[in-house]
C-alpha cells in the first residue's frame, strides 16, 4: 500500500531528513532544509534509501496554480466527543493535522486535552506530551475529571528530537 511521507530536504546538498533540521548534517549549511512531500512504495523508505528512491514527489510544483484549479481531498476526521470543539474543528480532527490550541493560563486547555485523550484512548493510543506539568500532577487532574485512561501513554519532556524518537517508538 501506498503511502504519503513529509521529508525534508537541504536546498543546498540534497541530503534529505524525516525531520526539519537548523543545520545540516551533510553541508553545514544553516537553515536550508525546505519540507516536501512524497509518495512511498510498500517497503521503502522516503530517507536514506540506498536503493533508487521509488517515489515522487506530490506537491511543490514548478508552478503556481489558480485557487479554482486546487482540488480537495477526503479529508477523515475523527470526533474527539467534544461537540463544540469538534464544530470548530468542522468536524473533528484530520488525521494527519496539527492543532494549535493557545490561550491564557488556567483556561482549561490542559484539561480539555486530557479529556479528549481519554475519547481518542478508546479506539487508539494516544501520547500526550507534557512540556510543563508532571506526570503525577496529570495523574491528579485525570482522577478529578473520571479519565481512564486507556490506551494513553503521557511523556514529560521538551526536547523536541526526545520527543519525536518517543513518538516513532
Amino acid at each position: 500500500m501506498k503511502g504519503v511521507k513529509t521529508v525534508y530536504i537541504c536546498s543546498e546538498c540534497s541530503s534529505q531528513s524525516m525531520k526539519w533540521l537548523g543545520k545540516c548534517p551533510s553541508c553545514g549549511a544553516w537553515n536550508s532544509f525546505v519540507e516536501d512531500v512524497v509518495e512511498t512504495s510498500p517497503g521503502t523508505s522516503a530517507v536514506n534509501d540506498p536503493k533508487p528512491p521509488r517515489f515522487t514527489v506530490v506537491s511543490g510544483g514548478d508552478e503556481s496554480l489558480p485557487f479554482s484549479e486546487l482540488s480537495v481531498e477526503d479529508a477523515t476526521r475523527t470526533p474527539t466527543g467534544m461537540g463544540e470543539f469538534d464544530r470548530v474543528l468542522g468536524g473533528g480532527l484530520v488525521t494527519g493535522s496539527v492543532v494549535l490550541l493557545s490561550g491564557e493560563p488556567g483556561i482549561g486547555k490542559s484539561t480539555l486535552l486530557l479529556q479528549i485523550c481519554d475519547v481518542l484512548g478508546k479506539s487508539r493510543r494516544v501520547l500526550y506530551v507534557s512540556g510543563e506539568e508532571s506526570g503525577s500532577q496529570l495523574k491528579l487532574r485525570a482522577k478529578r475529571l473520571g479519565v481512564k485512561g486507556t490506551n494513553l501513554f503521557v511523556y514529560t519532556e521538551t526536547n523536541v528530537e526526545k520527543i519525536m524518537k518517543e513518538v516513532d517508538q
